[in-house]
């Protein structure tokens, strides 16, 4: 799974990385936890540019009865999402890019859980594959959440954890976001796990354990 994650890199890195018209107002985060807002990249509906837009991770669902649902769909499996009710819809019509620079998993010790920060080698910026939803209650304002899609572990993660976040390969970035493309068939394929290769990882400080921590230290290795 995925759990939490970081976005450290300034606004006008995001920017040019996803080919944004504006520098958004972001600011770094250091632990991301569900039910808290993140950056994502989706494709303006009128204008067919990419947008960033702050989505609450945890997908609603349309026809959710309140908003609960959402802390028990931060992540979709990438093997059964096209069978899920809370997730086919969206990964037919509502796709996006879910915008990280590193992301934590935990490994199970006999007395303790030891958290590991993976990012991509050099630091680079990588999209999760994302898929978002709008929710609007009986009272209130709509609320615009997401869901951030899981694969098999490659070979780096796998010792920590048998689940880790699809990365996006960025010449796919295009056909995720494409409304037009609904078929399954050329989807899947984009939903593999990152190449270990291009990844690195050290254990951290029990610091992120609490989403309330949020500054460097909590990715400073051990």
């Amino acid at each position: 799974m995925c759990g939490r994650f970081t976005l450290t890199q300034s606004a006008e890195t995001v920017a040019e990385v996803f080919d944004l018209a504006a520098v958004p107002p972001l600011t770094p985060r250091y632990n991301i936890a569900p039910t808290q807002s993140v950056a994502a990249v989706l494709l303006a509906p009128e204008r067919r540019d990419r947008e960033l837009k702050m989505l609450r991770w945890g997908l609603i669902p349309a026809w959710a009865k309140d908003a609960k649902i959402g802390a028990r769909t931060i992540n979709a499996r990438s093997e059964t999402v096209t069978e899920k009710p809370a997730f086919r819809t969206a990964f037919l019509k509502r796709r996006c890019l879910v915008i990280a620079d590193g992301f934590y998993e935990w490994e199970r010790r006999e007395n303790a859980k030891q958290p590991f920060y993976f990012r991509l080698k050099y630091g680079k910026l990588f999209a999760f594959a994302g898929l978002w939803e709008c929710w609007q209650p009986a009272d209130g304002e709509a609320i615009s959440s997401c869901t951030i899609l899981t694969a098999e572990a490659n070979e780096l993660v796998r010792p920590i954890h048998d689940r880790m976040p699809v990365i996006l390969d960025p010449t796919d970035w295009e056909q995720w976001l494409n409304p037009e493309v609904r078929s399954p068939e050329l989807l899947q394929p984009l939903l593999r796990p990152h190449s270990a290769l291009d990844m690195t990882a050290h254990p951290v400080s029990t610091l992120v354990n609490n989403p309330s921590n949020d500054s460097d230290q909590c990715v400073s290795s051990l």
